[in-house]
């Protein structure tokens, strides 16, 4: 009951887009070709693309190589430079930590 609360409340949003009528042939033919209607086949289509694009720019992806630094760099980091002493000792200085 909830499930269909959510799906009727998300869907009074619209969305209008001007196309070619070779664009809205080609997504009709592709809509009944898997049973669905058009505004069906249309809409999770640009989900899945929609997510697919936020999902490759939110989500890092490390190599192997990519990996094996990071976590060398986490477990094994450098000693504190001049200038991040100096930092710190002005941070405790300020705060009084």
């Amino acid at each position: 009951m909830i499930n269909e609360t959510t799906q009727i409340a998300a869907k009074t949003a619209r969305l209008e887009a001007r196309l070619t009528d070779e664009q809205k042939a080609l997504f009709q033919h592709a809509a009944d070709l898997t049973g669905r209607s058009l505004t069906d086949f249309v809409v999770s289509s640009a989900q899945e693309v929609a997510a697919r694009t936020v999902r490759e720019h939110e989500v890092l992806t490390l190599s192997g190589r990519d990996r094996q630094v990071f976590v060398a760099a986490l477990l094994r980091p450098n000693p504190p430079n001049k200038r991040l002493r100096q930092a710190a000792r002005r941070y405790r200085s300020i705060t009084g930590i």
